[in-house]
């Protein structure tokens, strides 16, 4: 039974951190080039497993997403792992203490044991650049990757029983049953990265064993377009980044809030810009294939639902191709103008190749609209005013921001990524991983000899204690 198995390897995990205590930077090192040597070797087997699952997956795709990315936080990490692990120095409360000889300091320790549930979207990325924080910080790891990439996910099974034994990382594909057992688990820290629905369950599993997590989520991250902005560029960014893996991307610009007089430049930009990327898009191996039945259906939905309650649809389709029969899973790109509030494609996150755009009079309308509706896990800016820049920057709250482009927040090794709210918690990439999945254990050591303030504040108390606590109450 997969439970059973998950239940002794978690054991066995648990008593080899114990046996065996934090590990030397040197093995941390050691397990960090072994992702990247696996990655490596593996690079042509990983993009045909990518292929094979997604029914049509650019291989350039994966492998600036997949496996670039994946190389990039694990070299990150390596590179810069001494200097995180160092102790921090701290300073005493009251500063008196510190003059006497008093110190306080901050240890990073591995938590221990981490749980990683991966999503289907990038399954190699969201396995591999958690990794890169929770082995820098010490910790051993079991893994849970995505039924929907089963190609995928057998294939990262293999290649870390080639290269860790099983009480170093452990992998476990399955299905739905075997993903609740895996998060019911008593990990020292679990990780997930999926949608926010999925998340409530993940967190509710979690907590019956007070196991703290991690949620990397979504939401309907939005982009302001300023008046300002060159639409050119803007829309061929915006485009670049929606149709990149076909928008299955949890920070995949989700709708677009442009000035009313600039709505029809846009989407003639917009055109253009998807035009000069996909000149044809069905046959066309650049352009990525929505994953599965299920998510074709739920993308083609929001369109027929937007369609029916009155949105204006533009599909942008430059060969004028027919897309009704067709050997993969492909959706071209859409623009649903003026989308309304009932729409479906308003109400949740869209995951696919299609793009509201609704349109605003002045910024503070925009930033009203985003403030109105749960906080994203991304927010992209275009434009050139740097006040109104500022005004977005200061007046909304998100996981991250990208101003002129989108989602390249994400790929900057030096910056926390996580959500706030609905779009997530906690945070990774970087130090902040490290720190993410690190016990900062605190220790402060006293004074050696019993001087005078130490034992002024120990019974009888006297005028020592009411010396203390009137220079304590003033203002």
């Amino acid at each position: 039974m997969p439970e059973t198995q998950m239940q002794d390897v978690l054991a066995r995990q648990k008593a080899a951190h114990i046996r065996d205590g934090a590990p030397s930077v040197a093995l941390r090192i050691d397990r960090l080039d072994r992702c990247i040597g696996l990655l490596i070797k593996h690079e042509s087997r990983i993009a045909a497993a990518l292929n094979a699952d997604f029914g049509n997956r650019p291989e350039a795709v994966s492998g600036i997403t997949d496996i670039a990315g994946s190389i990039g936080p694990l070299k990150h990490a390596k590179a810069h792992l001494r200097q995180w692990m160092k102790t921090e120095k701290r300073k005493t409360t009251p500063a008196l203490l510190g003059l006497f000889g008093a110190k306080a300091e901050v240890r990073f320790q591995p938590k221990g044991v981490v749980g990683v549930i991966s999503p289907w979207n990038f399954p190699l990325n969201l396995t591999f650049a958690p990794l890169a924080g929770i082995l820098a910080a010490g910790n051993r790891a079991m893994i849970k990757p995505s039924e929907y990439t089963p190609a995928t996910s057998q294939l990262m099974a293999e290649m870390f029983a080639e290269a860790f034994t099983d009480e170093e990382i452990a992998t476990f594909p399955g299905g739905p049953e075997v993903g609740q057992a895996f998060s019911e688990l008593a990990f020292d820290h679990l990780i997930f990265t999926g949608a926010t629905s999925v998340a409530r369950h993940v967190m509710a599993a979690a907590a019956r064993n007070l196991v703290p997590v991690t949620l990397e989520l979504g939401g309907k991250s939005p982009v302001i377009l300023g008046r300002s902005a060159d639409l050119a560029v803007s829309a061929a960014r915006i485009m670049a980044g929606k149709t990149l893996n076909a928008g299955q991307i949890c920070l995949a610009p989700d709708y677009v809030l442009a000035p009313d007089d600039r709505l029809p430049a846009f989407v003639d930009e917009a055109k253009a810009a998807v035009a000069a990327m996909f000149p044809t898009i069905r046959d066309n191996p650049d352009y990525t294939a929505v994953i599965a039945d299920r998510h074709y259906d739920r993308i083609k939905g929001y369109v027929e639902d937007a369609r029916a309650k009155g949105a204006e649809i533009v599909e942008i389709n430059p060969a004028g191709e027919d897309f009704s029969q067709q050997e993969f899973r492909k959706i071209p790109p859409t623009l649903i103008l003026n989308p309304t509030a009932d729409m479906k494609v308003m109400q949740e996150e869209i995951f696919g190749p299609l793009l509201p755009v609704m349109t605003y009079r002045g910024v503070e309308d925009a930033i009203a609209y985003v403030n109105a509706h749960d906080r994203p896990l991304g927010l992209y800016y275009f434009g050139a005013d740097a006040a109104e820049q500022e005004k977005v920057l200061a007046q909304t709250t998100s996981g991250g921001v990208t101003v002129n482009d989108v989602i390249f927040h994400v790929a900057q090794e030096d910056l926390p990524f996580g959500g706030v709210g609905p779009s997530g918690m906690g945070s990774y990439h970087g130090e902040d991983g490290f720190r993410e999945f690190s016990h900062r254990k605190s220790v402060y050591r006293q004074l050696a000899k019993d001087l005078g303030p130490m034992k002024a504040l120990r019974p009888p108390y006297g005028e020592g204690v009411r010396k203390y606590l009137a220079t304590v109450m003033k203002a």
